[in-house]
């Protein structure tokens, strides 16, 4: 078991990273002051039938373990989905004692977090990842629901008592989840060095049947980029916003598309790409753009056509970086070097429109 310990200005907590560590589960629950007083445990109508009565087994020492299983995906976010577990809590007594326990992805991840947050303004939460995706959403406290126009507008920073990654829970995952999982995974490469990029553009090459042994490696590299930048800024003043880098045009995809058309990682891995793009264009530099293009191919990422560039720049305004509409973009002046750049927005339209031109030719 890998065990990294995140320390913000608000909390300091550990995650843990291994086959098996959901064995652990009990004895860290025991381990909580004050004693927890009752469980509940949000999940979704996906994982509930693969993990949940394994993960309730492993929770005995709490005299109530309760349950709630929301739909699965984006469409979950919402204020109505929200509503309904806020009410449930209240109807089955959780107090100020009380622990919600998030199993599922970012959706569930995101979803409990905030619950947790805003119920008697503020109860305790574990995070339990079981898709790649969410080795990054479930570090650093920024926990969310999403509003129809933009994705995750309402939410907090609200750190857990835990993260306990059980790697076991990644073996029942569907392809595009290890694409999009994979997609943060490579962002936190490049945010982080040349080295760690290179790395694994030498190992990876298909993301179907990976080694146990490589999977584990390539979880603790990213956790340990974003713990590395979430320590320094919690909140999201200064360099944690690196970490948004493929996001804005990522989630402007997102919008334009819905969000159930498409993964999160995909949209992002499409964005990335169009940041090192135009990293080059503005810096007048090389960082091997088509390297990364033929990786990503290699990887099977998807190439998104028919975009309206108008529409999409205007999605990208949206983006809770941006001040006053000014469209702020993090780019890469080298691997290892991510900065945050102002950019017009004629700029970004030319760009996009030869990046399109380009990748679909």
């Amino acid at each position: 078991m890998n065990v990294i310990t995140v320390k913000t200005s608000s909390k300091q907590y550990d995650v843990c990273i291994g086959y098996g560590v959901l064995s652990h589960l009990q004895s860290k629950l025991e381990s909580l002051v004050p004693k927890v007083s009752k469980i509940l445990i949000i999940t979704d109508d996906q994982v509930a039938p693969y993990y949940l009565e394994e993960v309730k087994q492993n929770c005995l020492h709490v005299n109530t373990v309760e349950q709630y299983v929301i739909p699965h995906g984006e469409k979950s976010k919402s204020f109505a989905i929200y509503e309904d577990c806020l009410t449930y809590c209240f109807d089955i007594q959780l107090d100020r004692n009380s622990l919600i326990l998030a199993l599922g992805g970012g959706v569930v991840g995101d979803l409990a977090g905030f619950v947790a947050a805003t119920y008697m303004r503020g109860i305790r939460f574990i995070q339990m990842p079981t898709t790649l995706l969410a080795h990054d959403s479930a570090i650093g406290g920024k926990v969310a629901i999403n509003l129809p126009k933009a994705k995750n507008i309402v939410g907090a920073f609200y750190q857990p008592e835990l993260v306990l990654y059980e790697l076991n829970f990644l073996t029942t995952l569907p392809i595009e989840e290890w694409r999009s999982g994979f997609a943060e995974v490579s962002k936190e490469a490049m945010i982080s060095s040349i080295e760690n990029l290179n790395w694994l553009m030498e190992y990876i090459h298909s993301l179907e049947n990976l080694d146990a042994e490589l999977i584990e490696k390539c979880v603790t590299m990213g956790i340990s980029v974003k713990n590395e930048i979430v320590s320094k800024d919690e909140r999201e003043n200064g360099e944690r916003a690196f970490l948004n880098l493929g996001h804005t045009l990522g989630h402007a995809i997102e919008a334009y598309l819905g969000y159930a058309k498409t993964t999160h990682g995909e949209a992002i891995a499409f964005g990335t790409l169009f940041s090192i793009y135009l990293s080059e264009q503005y810096f007048k530099i090389d960082l091997k753009y088509d390297e990364i293009l033929r990786w990503y191919k290699q990887l099977e990422y998807p190439v998104y056509s028919n975009l309206e560039i108008e529409l999409i720049v205007n999605l990208m305004k949206q983006d809770k970086k941006n001040i006053d509409l000014k469209i702020k973009y993090i780019l890469l002046k080298n691997y290892g070097n991510p900065v945050t750049c102002e950019l017009e927005e004629e700029f970004i339209k030319e760009n996009l429109d030869c990046f399109l031109k380009q990748i679909l030719s």
